[in-house]
């Protein structure tokens, strides 16, 4: 079971900023910003490489939560960048499809 299932079923500790019935949101252990939050889809999709037509729904849900995250971190107003890394050469570590947000601070451009 991979790092963000055990976490969904809390046999992880995470930091949670906010969780629904699809979703968890939460700190990433090594913030690459002031904020840094991940949001995950609970049901695993190991990355956008292997997204189906069912993932749809859930996956919009999850790009929508970038706002929450933003206002709850009081970062709305100042803006955010959000990242999906998909495969290695993405440098996607964790093999559970997660979405960075990032922000209170100004970012850079290219991003790497």
């Amino acid at each position: 079971m991979c790092l963000f299932c055990k976490m969904v079923k809390r046999e992880v500790p995470a930091k949670v900023l906010f969780e629904d019935e699809d979703l968890l949101a939460f700190h990433d252990i090594n913030p690459g910003a002031p904020t840094h939050v991940l949001v995950i889809p609970k049901r695993h999709i190991s990355s956008l490489a292997v997204v189906e037509p069912g993932d749809v729904e859930v996956l919009g849900k999850l790009v929508a939560s970038a706002r929450r995250v933003a206002e709850a971190t009081g970062i709305a107003a100042g803006g955010f960048r959000t990242v999906f890394n998909s495969g290695a050469d993405a440098c996607q570590t964790v093999h559970h499809i997660h979405m960075h947000v990032l922000g209170g601070r100004q970012m850079t451009w290219p991003p790497g």
